[in-house]
């Protein structure tokens, strides 16, 4: 480089040097302005925009918290003193397999398994390999006895990892035929979760499986409480500081159940495979539910629940169905009950009106055959109803009312729908129609098809609970009210009572009130003189109603029915509906009068299933021929 004498050459090399150093250094003041902005940017929204996320993931990671389970509410009969269901404390013993030192897993797991009384393999199948670095503690065995807990809490040094809990557990005091109705409780299933997730429900909640348990759930669950701590990231306690919510214990229920009457159904029903619901016509309330056979609900609070569940399921005459709501039979010659009823509202024959039954009638190429082999003669309405006359109710049906008619008046009686008690599941029943068999068979509804269904028989199916509902809509005079388990729900601190549940109309029918006092009378006339005059003799209650005896296709077994209601000179408020139904599976006895006039005896007699039928001769004398094994030769009996 070439300078002149006064350096000018120099400076201006000088200065664009300067200026080069300059721009850098802006450069750099630039990057690092746009570095810091990054970095702020990055930590607004961190702390600012996603704060409250991050913040709760922290949480999340930094805490555990533990559920302490609610106890679920008690249930009671309407007498509301003692519970038919409650909680009892329990220990559970449960295992968090990362305490365990490496190495001794299992030595540890084998010794629990002595002391638990079983095998090593239960725990093994319970803890498996893949999760054994967790820390989180796993339920081994339920119901352990204090005196276990105590040998565990002796040798507590030798069981790392090893710990227990009170956990309530459901205790049915009651038990036997009220099963069906309360049900029992489980362990939450993933198809369950996935079900009432968005209501609250999460795993290792214990639900209602059946009856009132699951019905009701909501308000038998309570709120259960939490136990929260600090743990790091592995999920062991870095901290002793607890933070304790309360559980609050679920809702009291009172059932519209009298355990009195209960029992006494029971025992009346004994053991032959049937049902017998008792309910109060005026309100709907049940005051009894009984399905034979039954279980006993404690036996799911064990562990071995699953294994006992499917036991009840391969069992014969499957113990879990409720025959009350959820099996359906032909209602049989009950349903000459709305024959009845149907003819005096059509005014299509006069009730006085006679018809000649010769024991058969031909129709077609078919002989139909009433149970009186050799006929009752001639017959009118009442008379016919009274000695359960199939000829004169199938001319009545064929001739006079038609399919349509029969089945229109069978709705109305609330056949062929549900009846919304409240329980989880019910069967609607079936009432047929000719257009439902030209789409279903291909083939026209016969007039053979009509004689059929004017006895009960044929397509039509109803449940033990629709049958008194029919009866409770003649005692009403046209109305039924829904039928309900449900009478009261409680505060479990106080017991101020909560809720009522009040009677539902549930249906009200136009016929006119001339019709229900002549259908009423002559149901009075069927006890007082008809086919059940003799095993329905009482001198405390007058009772009316209609036998059934449904043919299901074994020689000399039939389905028998007796549908009743009284005292037949009561208001409706003062009456109750009984109804007994005997399946064909039973040896052939036609018990179904003699149980329900002893649950007569003992409700109004207020007398025990004992006193009951220390009271009544006739049904003394015919348990005696039972027991002497006389049976009636294979006849059918109304």
């Amino acid at each position: 480089m070439i300078v002149d004498d006064d350096g000018d050459e120099i400076g201006a090399n000088k200065a664009s040097s300067q200026i080069e150093r300059n721009m850098k250094a802006m450069a750099m003041l630039v990057v690092v302005i746009l570095v810091i902005a990054a970095y702020i940017s990055q930590l607004y929204k961190l702390q600012i925009k996603n704060g409250d996320y991050y913040r709760g993931k922290s949480q999340r990671v930094s805490s555990h918290t533990d559920t302490i389970p609610a106890q679920r509410g008690e249930i009671f009969d309407r007498n509301a003193t003692l519970p038919m269901v409650v909680n009892s404390d329990s220990f559970v013993v449960s295992l968090n397999p990362a305490e365990i030192p490496r190495g001794y897993y299992d030595t540890v797991t084998s010794r629990l398994s002595s002391i638990l009384g079983i095998a090593k393999l239960e725990i093994d199948r319970k803890i498996p390999e893949k999760s054994r670095k967790i820390y989180k503690s796993i339920d081994i065995k339920m119901n352990v006895p204090f005196s276990v807990i105590s040998n565990i809490a002796e040798n507590i040094i030798d069981l790392p990892g090893v710990s227990w809990q009170l956990k309530p557990i459901r205790r049915y005091v009651e038990t036997g035929s009220i099963s069906h109705v309360v049900g029992y409780v489980g362990d939450i299933t993933k198809e369950e979760i996935n079900m009432m997730y968005n209501q609250g429900y999460t795993e290792n909640m214990v639900v209602g499986k059946m009856g009132i348990e699951k019905q009701y759930d909501s308000l038998l669950q309570g709120t259960p409480g939490s136990v929260r701590k600090n743990v790091d990231a592995r999920g062991r306690a870095i901290s002793n500081e607890l933070i304790t919510t309360q559980p609050q214990m679920g809702k009291s229920l009172v059932l519209t159940i009298d355990s009195r009457i209960q029992e006494l159904a029971e025992k009346a029903l004994g053991n032959r495979v049937g049902a017998a619901v008792v309910l109060k016509p005026a309100s709907g309330e049940i005051l009894a539910m009984v399905s034979y056979p039954y279980y006993d609900q404690n036996i799911f609070s064990n562990d071995d629940a699953a294994a006992q569940y499917n036991k009840l399921v391969k069992s014969p005459n499957n113990p879990l169905l409720n025959r009350v709501v959820n099996a359906v039979y032909p209602p049989a010659s009950t349903f000459k009950t709305i024959m009845t009823t149907a003819a005096l509202s059509e005014r299509v024959i006069p009730p006085s009106k006679k018809i000649e039954c010769s024991g058969k009638v031909i129709y077609g190429d078919r002989t139909f055959r009433c149970h009186q082999r050799w006929g009752h003669g001639m017959l009118d309405m009442r008379g016919a109803l009274a000695e359960s006359c199939d000829i004169y109710y199938w001319v009545l049906g064929r001739d006079y009312l038609g399919v349509d008619r029969i089945a229109s008046y069978a709705k109305e009686f609330g056949l062929g729908q549900s009846l919304e008690v409240d329980l989880p599941s019910q069967a609607a029943g079936f009432v047929p129609t000719a257009q439902w068999k030209e789409r279903k068979y291909h083939v026209k509804w016969l007039g053979g098809d009509t004689m059929n269904m004017s006895i009960g028989q044929g397509y039509t199916l109803v449940t033990p609970l629709h049958i008194a509902n029919m009866m409770a809509m003649v005692a009403n005079g046209g109305k039924i009210y829904r039928p309900h388990l449900l009478k009261e729900v409680r505060d479990p601190a106080t017991n101020e009572v909560i809720e009522t549940i009040e009677p539902s109309l549930l249906h009200e029918s136009n016929i006119e009130p001339s019709v229900w006092r002549a259908v009423q009378s002559d149901l009075r006339y069927v006890i007082s003189d008809g086919t059940p005059q003799w095993p329905m003799e009482n001198k405390v209650v007058k009772v009316a109603g209609k036998t059934g005896t449904a043919e299901v296709g074994f020689v000399d077994h039939w389905h028998a029915w007796m549908a009743t209601f009284g005292p037949y000179d009561a208001a409706p408020e003062d009456q109750v509906v009984v109804v007994v139904l005997v399946e064909a599976v039973n040896d052939w006895d036609w018990w179904s009068p003699y149980a329900t006039n002893i649950i007569y005896q003992g409700i109004f007699a207020n007398q025990t299933y004992e006193q009951a039928v220390q009271a009544l001769p006739n049904v003394r004398y015919y348990m005696g021929e039972l027991a002497r094994k006389v049976k009636t030769n294979g006849r059918r009996q109304e």
